[in-house]
């Protein structure tokens, strides 16, 4: 199902790894409306890159991926977002789809 809501992390980053390498610590559990999502393993991972916004041929990753399996057996595809979008630029994650 395709939902396109923001997600709340519940617990702290988990991932200290991907965060000394300048990735999004993965949290183990997010608010979605009512529910907690807890990440029971994560199935695949990638990045979007995306053009400069100052006009420079530079690439930069523009989102993290994550395709996770809930501790509910749910599969959630979400997405952190390295700049926030306005107007509450404090919203970076993201749910994309959840499935039974």
């Amino acid at each position: 199902m395709f939902v396109s809501e923001h997600i709340r992390p519940a617990t702290p980053p988990a991932d200290t790894v991907a965060m000394a390498m300048g990735e999004p610590g993965l949290p183990e559990a997010f608010k979605w409306r009512d529910v907690t999502l807890a990440v029971g393993r994560v199935l695949k991972r990638w990045k979007e890159t995306g053009p400069c916004d100052h006009g420079s041929a530079e690439q930069y990753v523009k989102k993290h991926w994550f395709e996770l399996e809930t501790t509910g057996g749910r599969v959630a595809k979400i997405y952190f977002e390295r700049q926030g979008r306005p107007p509450n630029f404090k919203k970076r994650w993201w749910l994309y789809s959840i499935e039974e």
